[in-house]
C-alpha cells in the first residue's frame, strides 16, 4: 500500500487528555495510523478518514485545544469525526501542520489520483465498496498496475485470541471452584 505522508506528531489521548508523541502514517486508502516508533511494529490507534472524517482545522482555527508544552497554537491540527469526537494533533512547526491539514483534506476528498504521461493529466480513481483500488495499465511502455487492498478482517485475530484466552482462564477458575466444596467436607 502506498504511503502519502508520515512524520512524528503529538496526539492527545481520548481518556486522560495527555499528549503523546507518535509516529503517524497516512496511507493511500485513508487510514491514519499512529505507532509507538517509526519502525511501525506496534500500532496504537487507527482512524479511517474516508468513513469518519468530517473536517480538518489547523492553527488558530482550533479553539478550545491547548497545545503541548513548548509548542505554539499554530502547530495544532484538529480532525473532526462523524461520531462527534475530535482527534487532536500537534506538529513540530506551522508549515508542517498546514501540510498535514492539506494532505488530510485531500485524502478525505479524493482517494487516488493516477497520472497518465501520454495525456499529461491526472484522473481520480474512487474506492469501491471493498476498499480496493484497481488501476489498469495503459498501452504504452513503462506503465504499471497498482492494486491497493485493505483487509476487512484486520485486527480480528487479536480479538479472537484474547477472547479465547479469557474463556480458558474463566473455565479453569470455575472448574476449580466447583470441586472446592468436596475437599472441605
Amino acid at each position: 500500500m502506498a504511503l502519502l505522508k508520515s512524520s512524528w506528531l503529538w496526539r492527545q489521548t481520548s481518556v486522560l487528555k495527555r499528549w503523546k508523541l507518535n509516529w503517524c502514517d497516512l496511507w493511500i486508502d485513508g487510514s491514519l495510523c499512529f505507532y509507538k516508533s517509526d519502525n511501525r511494529r506496534e500500532l496504537e490507534h487507527r482512524v479511517s478518514l474516508k468513513l469518519a472524517c468530517i473536517d480538518v482545522q489547523s492553527g488558530q482555527e482550533c479553539g478550545g485545544v491547548t497545545p503541548p508544552e513548548s509548542n505554539p497554537r499554530e502547530n495544532l491540527i484538529v480532525v473532526h469525526l462523524m461520531d462527534g469526537s475530535t482527534l487532536n494533533l500537534c506538529a513540530n512547526s506551522e508549515d508542517e501542520s498546514i501540510a498535514w491539514k492539506l494532505t488530510l483534506l485531500q485524502t478525505r476528498r479524493n482517494p487516488v489520483f493516477t497520472y497518465d504521461p501520454y495525456d499529461d493529466s491526472y484522473q481520480a480513481v474512487p474506492l469501491n465498496s471493498h476498499h480496493t483500488v484497481y488501476i489498469t495499465p495503459g498501452a504504452g511502455p513503462g506503465t504499471h498496475q497498482v492494486v491497493v487492498q485493505r483487509d476487512p478482517f484486520d485486527g480480528v485475530v487479536e480479538h479472537l485470541a484474547l477472547g479465547m484466552l479469557a474463556g480458558m482462564a474463566a473455565g479453569a477458575a470455575m472448574r476449580s471452584f466447583l470441586w472446592m466444596p468436596l475437599f472441605f467436607c
